[in-house]
């Protein structure tokens, strides 16, 4: 069953505030392979021009697609997300992320659309600093699967 097209444009209220750690960065740098020392050590960071480490670029996928879920799970929506694959990612800065941002997200069904029978969800997330300030937007598109379109 298609998605509601009449959900293009809803706003789901933002998120509690995440504190970007120290170490969630270093985290993730070790586990994308990113040796930059900007993202592990503050005065590396510092040497570059930095108030303190920043977060690679995918960092606030973590945040923004966990944000997202209150667009997944919403009941009015329909969405079956067992059929749901990943299609895409995109962000646009304003400003680095950093250790001890406190950010918060705000989700918005941007684009509803059905190809092939597949529903093709797109989610813009905008994520604030604990001052308003924006940090940077985040597009996830989600693809729902048709039905019968399983591997034998």
């Amino acid at each position: 069953m298609a998605l509601d097209q009449s959900f293009v444009g809803r706003t789901y209220p933002p998120t509690d505030p995440y504190e970007v750690g120290r170490e969630k960065i270093r985290e993730f740098a070790v586990a994308v392979g990113d040796a930059n020392p900007a993202y592990t050590d503050p005065e590396a960071a510092r040497e570059l021009g930095h108030r303190d480490v920043l977060a690679p670029p995918t960092f606030v996928f973590a945040i923004t697609y966990k944000a997202a879920g209150q667009v997944i799970s919403d009941p009015q929506l329909g969405l079956d997300y067992s059929r749901v694959v990943h299609g895409d990612q995109k962000f646009a800065y304003t400003r680095p992320v950093y250790a001890g941002d406190r950010l918060t997200v705000t989700s918005t069904i941007e684009a509803i659309k059905s190809m092939a029978g597949n529903d093709i969800l797109d989610i813009r997330g905008e994520v604030r600093d604990e001052a308003g300030e924006h940090v940077v937007t985040a597009w996830t598109k989600l693809v729902a699967r048709a039905a019968g379109t399983e591997e034998a």
